[in-house]
Order: structure tokens, then sequence, then C-alpha cells
């Protein structure tokens, strides 16, 4: 079955200012207005996933392709890719075909990124499951998708996959594995274990590794053969404002390209090995990381399941990496845990900040107490493959703290105002986008699609402003979206899941500044009357079905909510009042 969307990306493209400035292609405004081109020295790549590891091997077959220290797989890129068929292999003996969606749901393992190139492989469209994801997220977003199938790990920290989805489908009980027929997910047929123990009605991932034999193996070749560049090949959900998470579809094109993009402005090559501790099922460890890596045959090393300073900081100094990843939160961490630990970081030398603000001081610390002399800073979305601004490892220190640099090859970007005009450099705006990494749309949502991507121009929704060299600022947000520790929280999501509250006449959600995090979610309520509700009772109702990072914090049960004259609410009234609220608690 093809996306049942069109990709708008290559829409007639609307009016900017002109192409042919020499101006704009360096990546510095045109004629005093905050429109920029990034450069196109080097060719955009019209290559599958597929094709882009199949290089890899060639060239750098005998080197290290990933290490995973906490489970202990250590695979060459030669070993990586017979890996990748034999699982490939298995998907198809499964029935499983090019255009099915299989998700994935699980933390950070071996597993997760043979599946990733092994879906690649046969081209299914990969389905990346938050880890966080409860009951009902994980319901919605496997029937908005049709997953026909779904590899999960049993179990990670206070998440039981595993009776979640006999929760959902508890027809696993009796079915024979790879025959499901659930009521509540109709259109998945196939659970997939990793393992020891399936369970019931479910494949370990071993016995889908094995599946495979020279029918299947024979069909790789021709299924590779009819793979296209342009052809769907990962969705990932993203929180909407309008209370539903959205399916952000991208293609071959879009994840390879940003990936060489990415790498290529921290320099990296196949002498580098990349510690990997961002999660996998966003866009920043799965595009940025794992294809990031391959597109330039360097090493990853993953220091465990999920972000652990000491294991991070420990696979940094034992596995000599060159290049780290990280949102700031995590390189806070790290700078903590560093006092207590002997350690030796002399190979270190460049990574990726991103996900929030990096304060310049965070950034001077990584530099002399880890050696991050070239660390660099990215700016992006998951609608966008994700990086559409990112600094140079040599630009000022200033720079790579108080913007996210300029703009990558082949994108464009504008600023406008509320209608639709570009402004001048320097004044605040939407930053919209455009090029080969604007996604295909939203799975199976052509309104979302076409509200977001205008004339092939991608609207973030997020204030910014450019200067007189291209950097660009993130200043805002033209809608209220919370970024917690890297992760996007859109509160009408959250709203609209209180509301289901039997006592909750009226709920706004809104951000306030964290020193942890950047932002936590606050969350005011308005009981139904005669209604008994409480801060904790609130929580309470959110545990187990929301995933906890949009649970809020902050709990205020109050009689009315700030309004504007015309009856809409003051979330920017009740932000104020909240912090001034806390802050006098603190004294």
């Amino acid at each position: 079955m093809s996306i049942p969307i069109e990709s708008l990306s290559n829409q007639a493209l609307g009016t900017c200012p002109p192409r042919d400035s020499a101006a704009a292609a360096s990546g510095a405004p045109l004629n005093g207005r905050s429109y920029v081109r990034g450069e196109t020295t080097a060719d955009l790549e019209r290559v599958t996933i597929p094709q882009l590891f199949r290089r890899a091997v060639s060239r750098h077959g005998s080197r290290d392709a990933l290490v995973f220290r906490g489970s202990g797989e250590r695979l060459s890129y030669h070993e990586f890719g017979r890996e990748i068929d034999a699982v490939a292999s298995g998907l198809l003996a499964l029935g499983l075909r090019r255009g099915d969606r299989v998700g994935i749901w699980s933390p950070n393992r071996y597993e997760w990124v043979l599946t990733q190139f092994a879906t690649a492989r046969i081209g299914a469209i990969l389905v990346n499951v938050n880890p966080a994801y409860r009951i009902g997220e994980l319901e919605y977003a496997l029937n908005k998708v049709g997953c026909k199938a779904l590899v999960l790990t049993p179990s990670f920290k206070s998440s039981d996959y595993l009776s979640m989805i006999l929760e959902l489908a508890p027809e696993l009980e009796a079915c024979e594995p790879g025959r499901l027929d659930a009521a509540r997910l109709p259109t998945l047929g196939c659970v997939i274990v990793t393992g020891a123990d399936a369970g019931p009605g479910a494949f370990t991932f071993d016995e889908v590794r094995s599946l495979g034999g020279p029918a299947q193996r024979q069909r790789l070749q021709a299924i590779d053969a009819s793979l296209s560049p342009d052809d769907a090949i990962n969705i990932q959900f993203t929180s909407g404002t309008t209370g539903a998470p959205k399916g952000a579809t991208l293609s071959h094109l879009n994840v390879v390209n940003n990936a060489r993009f990415v790498t290529d402005r921290i320099r990296l090559s196949d002498a580098d090995r990349l510690c990997i501790p961002v999660p996998l099922y966003h866009c920043f460890g799965m595009a940025m990381g794992v294809m990031g890596a391959v597109s330039k045959g360097a090493a990853m090393v993953f220091p465990g399941e999920a972000f652990e300073p000491r294991a991070t900081l420990q696979a940094l100094s034992e596995e000599r990496c060159t290049a780290v990843y990280g949102v700031p939160t995590m390189f806070v961490a790290m700078l903590e845990e560093i006092e207590s630990e002997s350690l030796d970081l002399g190979s270190l030398r460049t990574g990726i900040m991103a996900g929030a603000p990096c304060p310049t001081e965070v950034m001077e610390r990584i530099t002399t107490r880890m050696n991050l002399r070239e660390m660099t800073i990215c700016y992006g979305m998951t609608e966008t493959s994700p990086v559409s601004f990112q600094s140079l490892v040599d630009d000022p220190l200033d720079k790579r703290c108080a913007t996210v640099g300029r703009v990558h090859p082949h994108v464009e970007v504008k600023i406008v105002d509320p209608d639709g005009n570009v402004v001048p450099v320097g004044e605040r705006g939407e930053l919209c986008t455009r090029g080969y990494a604007v996604m295909k749309g939203y799975w199976g949502d052509e309104e979302q699609t076409r509200e977001s991507i205008v004339d092939g121009w991608m609207h973030t929704g997020d204030l910014a402003t450019l200067d007189d060299e291209g950097f660009c600022s993130i200043v805002g947000r033209v809608k209220d979206m919370i970024i917690r520790g890297g992760e996007n929280v859109y509160p009408r999501e959250i709203e609209e899941f209180l509301f289901r509250h039997p006592d909750v006449s009226v709920a706004q959600v809104f951000g306030i500044p964290d020193e942890r995090y950047g932002e936590e979610v606050c969350a005011w309520i308005i009981p139904k009357p005669g209604a008994s509700l409480t801060e904790d009772a609130v929580r309470e109702f959110c545990r187990e079905q929301i995933a906890h990072y949009k649970i809020p914090r902050h709990v205020r049960i109050v009689e009315e909510i700030p309004m504007t004259i015309s009856g809409k609410p003051q979330k920017f009234v009740m932000r104020d009042r909240m912090v001034e609220m806390l802050s006098r608690q603190a004294q």
C-alpha cells in the first residue's frame, strides 16, 4: 500500500527573493531580508538506504560498524551487513512487503538498528514508537498508520511492554505467531519480541532472523533494484496541536542527505567513533546518529539502553570515542559526574548538541573538561529530516551558544510576518523552510499536511531571527509548544487527555522555565461544580496513560482562567503567575 498523501515538497514554490544571489547561497541574508539559501557545491545523492549501506560495506567492511556495550554486540560493517540480510529475509518470510509499516517499540538496543536497516532493505516503512508511550498512545499510533508488525522489547524501566500489548490484543494468548487478529489493532498481524521468551502468539527476534531461506535471500536483490530514493521509509510521531500525534513521513532521500550534511559539518570520517546516547526512536539517534555514521563509515558506540552519565563517560573513554551527541541536560549531567571519575577523554574532538539552547558556561566547560573543542549546535524538526541550521566546528563560541548556526546545504529558509511577508534582518517572525529535507507529509492526514506545507514551505511554528551573517536565533514559538529536556510537548494534546477526567471542567497546559529540563509542564484546572479534585489525583490520572515527560509537574486547581476580551485563554498570564507563585514558595 502506498502512502495516502502526495509529497508537497516539490510543488510550486511560491514567491521569495531571487535565487541567483551569491550572498544568499553562501548562507548570508539577501538585500537585508531574512532569506537564506544553503550552498549547493555538494550534490544531493539520489540513493536509497540499502545502497548507502552497501557502499559503506564495500569501502569500510572490516572496520567497526557498531558497539553495544550493555549487551556486548561488536560487529564490523561486513558482519552487520550479513545480519541485516538475515533479518530482512525473515521479514519477507513473514509475508511483509514493500510499503508495509513495521513498528519498533524499544529503547536503544542492537535489534533496533537491525530492524532499521532490515525494513529499509525490503522497502518496508519503519514506524518509530516512543518507548515512553503508554497504552492509549500505542493504540493510536499503530492504528493511525496501519502497522502490520510490531517489534518490541519485553520491558524497560517501569514500562512492561508485553503486558501492554497483551492488554490491547488479548487475542495473542490463543493465536499462532504471525496470525494475530485483534479487535483493537485490526491491521496488526505479527508481534516480534526481543529476548529469549516471546510469550504466547509472538515470535522471538532470533526466530525471525532464522526464518528466511534461499528463496527470500534471492528476492532481496530484486527488491533492492525496485526501490526509489523518493519512497517513504520512516514514520515518526510528533505531538499534534489538534490533540493527536501526527506521523511525519520521511523518504530515503530525506534521511540519507540530511545525515550526510549533518556529519559533514562535524568533519566525521571513517576514522571516527561516534558515541550515541540519544534515543534511536528520535531523528537525533536514528538519522543524525546511525545514518550519519554509516554515510561516513564511522563506528557507532551505544553506551546503554538509555542515557546514563557514568556509562556514557566510560564508553567515551574506553572506546576512544572522537564524537558524541546529546541534549544540554545530558552534557550537564556528564560534567557533574566527571568530577568523580578518572577518565581519559583525550580522543574526543567534536559532536552535536541540540534540543535546547546551550548555555555559554556549559559550552566552555565541555570544551575544557571533555575536550570537545569542535562541538556544534543544530536546529531542526522531525518534519525536516531533521536539521536545517547547524554551526561550524570553528564558529566563535558566542555564535555557537547564542545561535543555532547557519543554513544547511540545499535548504532555503525565510522568516515571515503573520501575513507571509519576509521580514528585515534582525526582526522576528516564523521560520519557514523548503527543499529536499521537507517531509513527504503527515501519514493519512492531508489536511494537516496542507496546513503545514504551503507552496513547498514547511511552516515550523518557531519564532526566529537572522543576523547579517546568516546566523539564526530561535526566540520563541508561534504556538505554545513546550520543549522539556529535548522532547517536544504540545499542550493541546495533554489538555484533551485531561478533559477525559470526569471531574475536569477546564484544563489549560503551558510551559514554565526549569533549570534542569529547560521547561516543565504546568496545568491549571477548573473542576466541575461540586467535584473534589486534587493535584495528586490529576497526576495519578495521567500516570501509565501518557508518556512521563507529558505529565504536568505543576498542577494548580483554580476557580477561573485569565481570558482576553474575546474569550481566549491568556497562557502568558498564567505562566507569569505560576512562576511568581513558585518563586515565593521557594523562598
